[in-house]
């Protein structure tokens, strides 16, 4: 599997499923709590990395805080433009690589990276992704990162194939664990008037100790570890996991 794979991934059918997966009263849920786990200060700058349709970017800037927004994909880019448009808020929305998002230092109070897609990056993709938001983020300022791909998470619970429909797109996918190399590999089948289309992807899968390690070599101290935007603990089997975590300065407990 390439690694950049999500080069391509997102345009056409699985633009347009991914935007109708996600109901409005999802997104006050999770920015709900983001809001509480970010602790911004009002009209703070955050950073939205990968910020695909613009879902939280949106109710974030209507919520006063000034959105930096950046994703590769050209399609999501455009649904984040008329999103902020139809809702009349502005944000800053920019086409960029993760792994390379060209951020200036001491830029934003906090950021965000939602949506499952921190485990689309390899090691050295999240090495360089958590280094770009070490020097972007204020000491002080926050980093959320939400993936459903912990190894915690997604080993006791994995399922080789699923599916889901939403009015005429159904999605299946089939994943293949690679133990060798810790990833899980995806092929995702979009089936949408009478087409039928498949595509591959991939997800690294890393230990919660092993991204605790990652963030304190970027410069990030662990605050918290949820299991959804309820609140809830994380533990062995919680399919999802939020992590918040700290730019160094200061102490910062895991409760």
């Amino acid at each position: 599997m390439q690694s950049e794979w999500f080069e391509t991934f997102f345009q056409d059918v699985a633009v347009e499923f991914w935007n109708r997966a996600t109901p409005p009263t999802l997104t006050l849920i999770e920015v709900d709590f983001l809001e509480k786990a970010l602790a911004p200060l009002p009209g703070a700058n955050l950073l939205d990395i990968p910020c695909g349709s613009g879902r939280h970017s949106v109710e974030l800037a209507r919520r006063g805080y000034r959105m930096t927004g950046i994703d590769l994909s050209a399609e999501f880019l455009n649904s984040a433009r008329a999103r902020a448009a139809d809702t009349q808020v502005h944000l800053d929305l920019r086409h960029g690589d993760m792994r390379n998002p060209s951020l200036d230092a001491n830029s934003f109070d906090g950021a965000f990276c939602l949506g499952n897609s921190f485990p689309y990056l390899d090691r050295p993709g999240v090495t360089a992704f958590l280094a770009a938001l070490s020097s972007a983020i204020r000491p002080g300022g926050r980093l959320m990162i939400d993936t459903g791909c912990a190894a915690e998470s997604i080993l006791p619970t994995l399922l080789p194939q699923r599916w889901h429909r939403f009015e005429d797109i159904i999605m299946t996918s089939k994943a293949t664990y690679i133990a060798a190399a810790s990833r899980l590999d995806i092929d995702y089948t979009f089936i949408q008037d009478g087409k039928i289309e498949t595509r591959p992807s991939s997800s690294h899968v890393f230990t919660v100790a092993e991204l605790t390690r990652m963030l304190a070599d970027a410069g990030f101290e662990v605050c918290s570890l949820n299991g959804g935007f309820a609140g809830e603990c994380y533990e062995l089997g919680t399919p999802r996991l939020v992590l918040t975590a700290k730019r160094v300065q200061g102490p910062c407990t895991i409760d």
